[in-house]
């Protein structure tokens, strides 16, 4: 079973039901770096943020860098992937016997990061077959691959602020 941390829930709630609305969010990212409004909150930086969430939309289609946990806990996450494509995923699950809790948290400009997540972003939206299957949840259709990514990059761009939304 994945281990848990304390760290605080996400500052905003984000809510994505298309792809496209996530690439506005990070277009507003975007906007929000260049004028000087973002703010990143938690452990990464917004480049890792967004090239996390970029490396773990790839993985579907390259390659994951984790093999499957055991398959008591496959048998459970699978159990949970329904709650997890309807309400969203919670922050400080972290991933026993890897590194840092997870995979993919690269050191990039949040320039850079963004145009990886976008071209992720638009790859995932083309409904392009993934011939990895999630290590944790096994085979997924099209439409719940893309409904897990889009809740992980709910969490994630969560932690980035943008100032003149009140935060």
């Amino acid at each position: 079973m994945a281990e848990r941390d304390r760290r605080p829930i996400p500052v905003r709630t984000l809510r994505f039901e298309t792809v496209e609305a996530c690439v506005r969010e990070v277009e507003r990212i975007i906007e929000a770096d260049r004028s000087g409004t973002l703010h990143a909150h938690g452990n990464w930086t917004a480049g890792q943020v967004m090239a996390h969430v970029a490396a773990w939309v790839e993985y579907g289609y390259e390659g994951f860098p984790i093999g499957p946990p055991p398959f008591f806990v496959r048998w459970i996450l699978r159990w949970q992937l329904k709650g997890i494509l309807t309400k969203g995923m919670s922050p400080g699950v972290r991933i026993p016997r890897v590194p840092g809790g997870t995979t993919g948290m690269d050191a990039m400009q949040t320039q850079a990061a963004a145009e990886r997540l976008l071209a992720a972003l638009r790859r995932l939206e083309t409904n392009e077959p993934a011939p990895y299957d999630s290590p944790a949840f096994g085979p997924l259709s099209d439409q719940d691959r893309v409904r897990l990514n889009l809740r992980h990059a709910e969490l994630h761009l969560g932690f980035l602020l943008i100032q003149d939304d009140g935060s």
